[in-house]
């Protein structure tokens, strides 16, 4: 590298603007696809014509220019006479929460509950509103199986593949939403039941409307939405019920460091059976 002409300056990368000649081109490269060709022609032509400048710029030898240095004075001044600090509580340890949860026992019980009432509640939709027990267990199955939805005579008969269909997609399903609230619910200590069984079901049927919207409308024409968002709530609400009823465990935040690290602590750290045999 090259000294500087003068003391006061410093070399740096010569300004060009071949960066933002390619990036148009790359633009129009691409906005040909909706527009025409002659758009991508033209972008071409410019990506093609900025690269080759660009690289001019820097190969064989990188162009540079001098730039001036303005050296500029600080001061820093205050009218305080006395340093203010934070004060520290030196007998407080920082700590992860949660420092309880639920154990994994707690989260398979509150999805079985929850699924439970689920299907209580979506099988009286069925006969109240759709005038069959199996229309709501049809449809379910037609988010795996859309033979059902294309023929609207299936939704109202017993079909025992469609059954089996149903019955294991609902009973996953709500195992491992039994499980988030296992895991979910310690890190809610004020109103668990009304954050688990009402806000997060109402969300999810509002983020499931807007997506089957777009994935599969037929089977979204299907849903009755109100009886849809009551089921959830109702899977909400008696899932956190158990949940919440469960007996709680203590994390590993209460464990002393030295023993989840695994260092050999005595006193901490109780003898292994092979040390009390040879004592």
């Amino acid at each position: 590298m090259e000294k500087p002409a003068n003391p006061g300056t410093i070399e740096v990368p010569a300004s060009t603007a071949w960066p933002f000649v390619l990036a148009v081109g790359v633009m129009l490269l691409f906005a040909g696809i909706v527009t025409s060709m002659a758009v991508s022609a033209l972008g071409a032509v410019l990506s093609v014509a900025a690269t080759v400048g660009w690289f001019r710029e820097v190969l064989p030898r990188e162009r540079e220019e001098f730039a001036p240095v303005i050296p500029e004075s600080i001061r820093l001044t205050t009218e305080r006479r006395v340093v203010e600090r934070f004060p520290v509580a030196t007998d407080q340890v920082r700590a992860w929460l949660p420092v309880h949860t639920y154990p994994i026992s707690a989260g398979v019980k509150g999805g079985l509950a929850g699924s439970v009432a689920m299907a209580v509640l979506a099988c009286t939709y069925g006969v109240l509103k759709a005038g069959s027990i199996w229309y709501p267990i049809n449809l379910l199955a037609g988010v795996v199986y859309s033979e059902s939805l294309r023929l609207p005579g299936r939704l109202y008969s017993f079909h025992a593949s469609s059954f089996g269909i149903a019955l294991l997609l609902h009973g996953v399903v709500s195992l491992l939403v039994g499980l988030l609230y296992g895991a979910m619910l310690p890190m809610f200590p004020r109103r668990p039941i009304l954050l688990g069984g009402m806000v997060v079901p109402v969300l999810w049927s509002g983020l499931l409307y807007t997506i089957l919207g777009l994935l599969n409308p037929l089977l979204a024409s299907h849903i009755d939405w109100f009886w849809f968002i009551a089921s959830q709530v109702a899977f909400g609400i008696v899932a956190g019920f158990v949940v919440v009823r469960q007996s709680r465990i203590r994390t590993r935040e209460n464990v002393p460091f030295a023993m989840r690290a695994g260092v050999e602590a005595p006193g901490l750290i109780p003898p292994r059976e092979s040390e009390d045999k040879r004592q």
